[in-house]
């Protein structure tokens, strides 16, 4: 099979990874990819926002399927349109991509179909979110509606800071994606994410992580696109799976295709396990960053087998096998991040940390004058495995020690719940 993979990030690089391992891969094409997916994959550059040159470029390297990472593109339709040039796509349409390209209608969904989530009120006027948000008072949550490179959510610990937040996203912080807002219940618990992957109708479970979304140690600092994850995660017992599917994932799919809008593509749920049980906090429509490093560390079938199925609506004669180890990564930012980071810094010594087993996934880098350099903000996720979390975690920071960055910096306490477990047994 020839591929084309969309995207530039960790994820990308992780999926690329992956992919090569398939003994049905003839050809692997990224674009833009990054010099970490450039060992897999041969680097195009194409205007990803335009779909008529994506789906000429498939036409004339006659891919069998295009893989698409991010979800800009999917909220922008491109699943849609190259569809309809009898393109085969991984990744869901226009309309089902709302889950995430919209937390309102996620809401709405939720209400609707009976989905167990946080109170929520929506608002497209600072006067009215305002009012909302003083009646209800502090802690509370303030999101931007449409996509914020997940930086769009601020848990307000204050009345003071919440309404702060409310005039960040009508100011324009985060553009278009703040000019509606949802403001939410704060929900008591321990957080995770779920991963399904889905056809249409099939839900297939696929993994669970626990991500680390605040910058600083002892989970401190504004929030980031992730600064590292684990993979499996302990409060996602057998039971609490179960009642994630039943409760929540299960209606959804029902929800979705009652909406005239079936999902097909990966259904990545962020839960709250909380005493009443597991709550919806948002959909993404896509694999998790860094989420999906540590899944593909742990999937032991052939991903690219799993995706045709998952086009081909053929989920329900399908299963996902995944090792007994435990697979962590950790992400090393640029100074600055999540801010503007500081670009161009050389990065050395990736051949000396992945000596030993870790895996090194490119998040944000690029080549000048022969040199690997930062290109981002989040810009490499050190992964390794174990057979306990604890062990995966120690691997990881012995490749970061190996990694000549001054210039960048990471949480050094990923992991830290599912270890905690470990050592004291609970």
């Amino acid at each position: 099979m020839n591929v084309l993979l969309l995207g530039s990030g960790g994820r990308e690089h992780a999926l690329a990874w992956k992919i090569a391992a398939s003994p049905l891969l003839t050809k692997l094409y990224a674009s833009p990819g990054n010099p970490g997916i450039g060992r897999f994959a041969e680097l195009v550059k194409l205007d990803i926002a335009d779909h008529s040159t994506v789906a000429a470029f498939c036409k004339e390297k006659k891919i069998d399927l295009v893989v698409v990472g991010p979800e800009g593109p999917l909220v922008a339709g491109i699943a849609d349109d190259l569809r309809a040039w009898g393109i085969r796509v991984f990744g869901p349409s226009k309309a089902a991509a709302r889950l995430e390209g919209s937390k309102g209608f996620t809401k709405d969904l939720c209400a609707k179909f009976n989905i167990p989530t946080a109170a929520y009120g929506r608002f497209a006027d600072l006067a009215a979110a305002k009012a909302y948000v003083e009646k209800m008072g502090a802690p509370i949550v303030i999101k931007a509606d449409g996509l914020a490179a997940g930086k769009g959510v601020t848990i307000a610990m204050t009345l003071e800071e919440a309404l702060a937040a409310l005039e960040a996203c009508f100011d324009g912080a985060f553009g278009s994606a703040g000019a509606e807002v949802v403001v939410e219940e704060y929900l008591t618990g321990e957080e995770a994410s779920f991963f399904c992957l889905c056809d249409g109708a099939t839900a297939l479970p696929f993994g669970t992580a626990q991500d680390h979304k605040r910058v600083g140690d002892g989970d401190t600092g504004p929030n980031t696109g992730g600064m590292g994850a684990y993979s499996p995660a302990p409060v996602m017992t057998p039971e609490m799976t179960e009642r994630t599917m039943r409760e929540i994932i299960e209606p959804t799919m029902r929800g979705m295709a009652n909406l005239g809008a079936p999902f097909a593509g990966i259904l990545f749920a962020g839960l709250m396990i909380t005493d009443q049980g597991p709550k919806l906090i948002e959909y993404n429509t896509r694999f998790g960053d860094p989420e999906c490093q540590v899944l593909m560390m742990r999937l032991k079938d052939d991903l690219l087998v799993l995706l045709n199925a998952a086009v081909d609506g053929q989920l329900a004669h399908m299963s996902a096998r995944w090792s007994d180890e435990a697979a962590l990564t950790v992400v090393m930012a640029a100074r600055g991040y999540p801010g503007t980071p500081e670009k161009g810094s050389v990065i050395r010594g990736l051949d000396e940390a992945a000596s030993d087993g870790a895996e090194i996934f490119h998040a944000g880098t690029a080549i000048n004058g022969g040199a690997l350099v930062a290109n981002g903000g989040r810009v490499l996720n050190v992964t390794a495995t174990g057979t306990t979390v604890g062990e995966a975690q120690k691997k990881a920071y012995v490749a970061i020690d190996r990694i000549d960055w001054p210039q960048g910096f990471f949480r050094h306490d990923i992991g830290w719940r599912a270890v905690e477990r470990e050592q004291t047994g609970k």
